[in-house]
C-alpha cells in the first residue's frame, strides 16, 4: 500500500569456504546459478519478501567463508535479525563448523538462542562426490539449537526459495 513502510531486516549467511553460500544467495535473489567460483569478501543483496502477509525489506549479507582461524566477525552478530548457517553435505569439516559458528554468535550476542536456519547445500553432488553428512545429522543439529533445517541445491534450485 502507498505510504506503508517496509519492515527492514538483516540476514547474515555464514559457513565455511566453498560450501555454496554465494550460489544460494544469487539463486535466491537473481534466480540463476553461477558456475564459476570466486571467493567472496562480502556482498549485500536486497530483496523484498512477503512473509505471512507482511512485506519485509531484507538485506542479505553474503559473508566470506569462516574457518577455525576466522570464525566470525562481531559485525555479523550485532544488528542481525536472523542467520542462515550453511554447510556442504559433501564436507564433514564444514558441518562441524556450524556448531562453532553458532556458539560464537551466541557468545557475541549474549543470547540463549538465535533465529536461524541450518542449510545443507550441494545436494546435487551427493551422487558424484560421497555424501559425508547424513540428513539426520543436519536435522538433529538444527533440533538441538532450536533452528529450522533444510537441504538445498543452488545448481538445481531445490529448496532455495522456500
Amino acid at each position: 500500500m502507498p505510504g506503508d513502510v517496509l519492515k527492514k531486516r538483516k540476514i547474515a549467511v555464514l559457513g565455511s569456504r566453498s560450501v555454496g553460500k554465494s550460489s544460494l544467495v544469487v539463486q535466491f535473489i537473481e534466480n540463476h546459478f553461477v558456475e564459476s567460483y570466486y571467493p567472496t569478501i562480502e556482498s549485500t543483496f536486497t530483496k523484498s519478501i512477503n512473509y505471512k502477509g507482511v512485506e519485509y525489506d531484507c538485506d542479505i549479507i553474503d559473508t566470506a567463508g569462516q574457518d577455525e582461524f576466522t570464525i566470525l566477525n562481531s559485525k555479523h552478530a550485532i544488528g542481525i535479525h536472523g542467520y542462515i548457517l550453511v554447510y556442504s553435505v559433501t564436507s564433514r569439516k564444514s558441518f562441524d563448523m556450524i556448531q562453532i559458528v553458532y556458539d560464537k554468535i551466541i557468545e557475541f550476542c549474549g543470547l540463549n538462542s538465535i533465529p536461524c536456519v541450518i542449510v545443507g547445500s550441494k545436494t546435487d553432488l551427493q551422487q558424484s562426490i560421497s555424501r559425508q553428512v547424513p540428513a539426520k545429522e543436519g536435522e538433529d543439529l538444527a533440533t538441538s539449537v532450536h533452528a529450522a533445517w533444510v537441504e538445498t541445491s543452488a545448481k538445481t534450485n531445490v529448496n532455495v526459495g522456500m
